[in-house]
């Protein structure tokens, strides 16, 4: 953690930041690997503090490290207010994504100090994982495929799309996951044709096309993954669909390395299926980050000129959708290397 602190003030350097509050959950967590709910830090040059209560005192002296822990006996916004002046801060940094309106009124009127709204500077580190946080990412896969392989041996015709995604979600549940990544998806029939169509009171019918998205979160680090299947026979354009997308996620991963750019892996997918006749039907972006979060830096799409950087986990994640009849998407996560990547969902 006082690595990743270290590389924050490199940043907060280079943005003339002397001071930087961190208030984002995921962020605090990232930067301090405090777990609980009530809390902020304040960053400088020299010092780093972490403001709590009196109920989580016990639990930030046990989880953090190299930060120094301050009890707010009032508001905390008081014990920001009495740190800058302390530290004499002269410009104040601050997660704008993050910070309330009233807070900053309250910022803005009584600190003496410049107000420098600064989001993105931890997310940005974040977006490159290590060794630790890489091992947790695949065990979240490894708890994810295993999530699907119990999926294809339990669901039968007859079963609602809640039934389906309340037993997947309770068994990764059993193998550790302690909770899931977003709302899981289950998309039958028709309803595959909504690329995020949660799951439903319809009752999954033979002949189905069946689209699963779905993903946990293990020790703070969340999988993502998306498996179309079908309940019998779903019709041959729904098998061509199938094939050109998988067709395109697979030039994705062929293509999938360091220096190459989110907007390129993007075209690459998009192009295949245009070529295929269905460029109109595949309307998201092909991929994003994820990490603490389910979505966070990079995106895989047009607007990302940014090239991938080793140790960047993203999705790929093309689809196809055709009201009234269906669709699919095929996702995977991957390990972005010096040169490949590597596949983190085995399923």
């Amino acid at each position: 953690m006082i690595r990743r602190i270290e590389k924050l003030r490199a940043l907060m350097t280079e943005d003339m930041i002397d001071g930087y509050l961190v208030t984002s959950t995921a962020n605090l967590r990232y930067l301090t690997n405090f777990t609980g709910t009530a809390g902020v830090a304040f960053i400088t040059q020299e010092q780093a503090y972490f403001i709590t209560d009196f109920r989580y005192m016990e639990q930030a002296n046990n989880q953090t490290q190299g930060l120094t822990i301050l009890q707010h006996q009032g508001d905390i916004v008081g014990e920001i207010i009495r740190l800058v002046e302390s530290q004499q801060i002269s410009v104040f940094g601050f997660e704008d994504a993050f910070l309330t309106v009233a807070e900053y009124s309250v910022f803005e009127e009584v600190i003496d100090a410049e107000l420098a709204p600064a989001s993105g500077l931890i997310e940005s580190l974040r977006e490159q994982k290590d060794d630790a946080e890489i091992a947790i990412i695949e065990k979240a896969c490894a708890i994810a495929d295993e999530g699907f392989q119990h999926v294809l041996k339990m669901i039968r015709p007859g079963m609602t799309e809640i039934e389906v995604a309340n037993q997947l979600d309770f068994f990764m549940r059993s193998l550790g996951a302690s909770g899931t990544s977003f709302e899981t998806i289950v998309a039958s029939g028709a309803r595959s044709a909504l690329p995020h169509g949660v799951a439903s009171e319809k009752v999954i019918e033979q002949g189905d096309m069946v689209t699963l998205d779905f993903g946990c979160v293990y020790q703070g680090y969340v999988s993502d993954i998306t498996r179309t299947f079908a309940i019998g026979d779903p019709g041959q354009e729904l098998k061509d669909i199938y094939q050109i997308v998988l067709g395109a996620q697979q030039k994705v991963i062929d293509a999938a390395k360091a220096g190459v750019t989110g907007a390129q892996l993007d075209a690459i997918a998009r192009d295949f299926i245009t070529q295929a006749g269905y460029g109109e039907a595949f309307g998201h972006s092909t991929g994003h980050g994820i990490g603490m979060e389910i979505h966070e830096g990079p995106n895989i799409s047009r607007s990302n000129e940014a090239e991938l950087m080793i140790g960047n986990v993203i999705t790929d994640e093309p689809g196809i959708y055709i009201a009234g009849l269906g669709g699919v998407r095929i996702e995977d996560d991957l390990l972005i290397l010096a040169e490949g990547n590597r596949i983190l969902t085995q399923s």
